[in-house]
């Protein structure tokens, strides 16, 4: 493997996922018994966006730099501003000092019971990872194929959680194994939340995999839809998040974040798109 998120942390993608995540756990954390979150693909949790890979790209300027103008009155601010609070301070150019992966999110909306499993198979990315949190006892880093640790470790102890996919998307059949690692996931914890995040790299891509998850039994089920831009050879312009088990207020309030979102990161104007199918 050989992708790294260094790259591309920060951008319209990471915006569009963390945003979700972060309503996602903070739902979660409504209930006082313990909740356990699991992220297959954890990368290293958290980026510098001033450093060399970052600034090679400069994605987060599309991304994470265009929240900057996100004005308190918009309809969607309140729905947004806990994932902002989580950036800390940004400079002009709306650039957080360290730009937190979904690791260092659900460390800071963790609460002293809840605990979280950090899988990544990539050598370096795993060392960056494992060092970040070796200090939290609540934390489990492991360095291990996500895909193999998704089925090892369901359905965890707290029988309250999230299962975050996010897998880098280099071999073409990655859409397919996605669904069949839900599949088998979701028989074995059927009550579990999921955040199943995919690129959209073709017309019918979100069907596709919604199809898939209703098929492997998924009823309670939102998938979410965000494009910045028409689909193009030349890179990633529209990704998704098929959410089962989403709480039953996330449909509003996906209807109010994701106009924003798209308004303010469309790469052209009306050139930006969101769907939902539910």
């Amino acid at each position: 493997m050989n992708y790294r998120h260094a790259f591309h942390a920060g951008n319209f993608a990471d915006v569009f996922k963390h945003v979700f995540l972060v309503r996602l756990l903070s739902y979660l954390a409504l209930k006082e018994s313990a909740f356990r979150v699991i992220d297959t693909h954890a990368g290293e949790g958290a980026y510098d966006l001033a450093s060399t890979e970052a600034a090679r790209t400069g994605e987060w300027r599309g991304g994470v730099g265009r929240l900057a103008a996100l004005r308190e009155d918009d309809p969607a601010w309140p729905l947004i501003a806990p994932w902002l609070a989580l950036l800390g301070p940004r400079d002009a150019q709306g650039r957080p000092a360290l730009y937190p992966g979904s690791p260092l999110i659900a460390q800071k909306l963790m609460r002293p019971q809840d605990r979280a499993l950090f899988c990544e198979k990539h050598e370096a990315t795993f060392a960056a990872l494992r060092k970040r949190f070796a200090r939290d006892r609540r934390i489990k880093t492991l360095a291990l194929d996500g895909w193999s640790g998704l089925n090892a470790f369901l359905p965890p102890p707290e029988r309250r959680g999230l299962v975050l996919i996010d897998p880098p998307f280099e071999a073409t059949d990655e859409l397919d194994r996605l669904g069949a690692a839900f599949a088998q996931a979701f028989r074995k914890w059927p009550t579990g939340v999921y955040a199943l995040w995919f690129p959209v790299k073709a017309a019918r891509t979100s069907e596709k995999l919604t199809a898939a998850l209703r098929a492997a039994g998924a009823t309670r089920l939102l998938t979410l839809e965000c494009a910045v831009a028409p689909m193009s050879a030349d890179g990633l312009t529209s990704n998704g998040l098929a959410l089962v088990n989403p709480p039953f207020t996330l449909a509003g309030e996906a209807e109010r974040i994701l106009p924003t979102l798209v308004r303010l990161m469309e790469r052209a104007p009306g050139a930006g798109a969101f769907r939902m199918i539910a």
